[in-house]
């Protein structure tokens, strides 16, 4: 399992822990992944994602999975949600 969000392309980044005393060493900062189930009205399906927690906030404002992917940039997606994404496009 990848440590990346299917919606909007969040990797891991890296950085320092640093100490008081100055001491660097190397971290990767997570991204806050969940795995939700997601409902499209249009295909009348259920479907299973790896979602950053942000993401997941914003496919609630924006009114659910279908609206948006239709503003959704195709580079931010990963390959099964694109396919999701022409699917959804050409049934409504």
């Amino acid at each position: 399992m990848t440590k990346r969000c299917e919606l909007t392309g969040v990797s891991p980044l890296k950085g320092h822990n640093v100490s008081h005393a100055k001491n660097k060493t190397k971290r990767r900062f997570l991204p806050n992944l969940k795995k939700v189930t997601f409902r499209s009205d249009i295909l009348n399906k259920n479907i299973k994602l790896n979602v950053a927690n942000a993401a997941l906030r914003t496919v609630d404002f924006k009114g659910g999975l279908d609206k948006f992917l239709k503003n959704a940039k195709n580079a931010n997606l990963s390959n099964k949600v694109r396919k999701l994404k022409t699917s959804i496009s050409t049934k409504s």
